[in-house]
């Protein structure tokens, strides 16, 4: 791909691929290849964490449109070498994350993306983008699910382990109004007796002080770039 044109973003903003998209790609095991070795890039590279594991869901069968996906992905890498992960003496005083999820993106199985990432202090310590393993039956379900929570809590008892207790709560930040007025309100409304009684547990640490959920308003959310592809600028 030496001569390759550039890509200024790892994916356009069309719908997702999907599974049955195209015809069979001539060489699975290259493309296989390929994906692998750049899910060994993302532990760095969070940029190009939604694209990778997007690309991840096709490995049993790649098609053609997959594989000029994961070419993008390459021609974007090759034109920011130079971009890394960088992390700073600090505090650990403060956890901060922002999550989203991208309602029924799946055009195979209208199934969720989530996505989020942490801050401890000024310094990125944790992301991920997953496709979502239930449906959602609205955006705010989708969000909802998409709770990083769990994964705060257990950063802050490895901290306290490394005895460097976090004694602040973890502010989560949320671009939907009603996600927010779900996590604060323990009654069981109609519109949501069918979600998981586990994922419930956030009220608890809501109620304990440990975590405290606010708005940020879209153009904000930097947790966007782990749920959908995105346009140049706010890329």
């Amino acid at each position: 791909m030496s001569s390759r044109k550039s890509a200024s973003t790892p994916i356009d903003t069309k719908p997702n691929l999907s599974a049955a998209a195209g015809v069979p790609y001539e060489d699975p095991t290259r493309y296989r290849s390929l994906v692998g070795a750049l899910r060994y890039l993302i532990f760095t590279r969070l940029d190009i964490t939604y694209d990778v594991q997007l690309v991840c869901l096709f490995m049993h069968d790649p098609r053609v449109e997959h594989m000029n996906a994961l070419k993008r992905i390459i021609r974007y890498i090759q034109d920011t070498l130079d971009y890394e992960l960088h992390l700073y003496p600090s505090s650990t005083s403060i956890l901060v994350s922002y999550t989203d999820a991208d309602w029924g993106g799946c055009p195979d199985t209208r199934r969720s993306t989530s996505g989020y990432c942490m801050f401890l202090d000024n310094n990125l310590v944790s992301w991920s983008a997953k496709r979502q393993s239930t449906l959602s039956r609205s955006n705010a379900e989708a969000e909802y699910r998409a709770n990083m929570v769990s994964e705060s809590c257990w950063l802050r008892n490895l901290l306290l382990e490394l005895h460097s207790p976090i004694q602040k709560a973890t502010l989560v930040y949320y671009d939907n109004i009603s996600v927010i007025y779900l996590f604060g309100n323990p009654v069981q409304h109609q519109r949501t007796k069918h979600i998981e009684m586990d994922i419930h547990f956030v009220h608890e640490k809501v109620a304990r002080g440990q975590v405290r959920v606010c708005h940020v308003p879209s153009r904000y959310q930097i947790a966007d770039i782990f749920t959908k592809g995105l346009p140049s600028s706010p890329f």
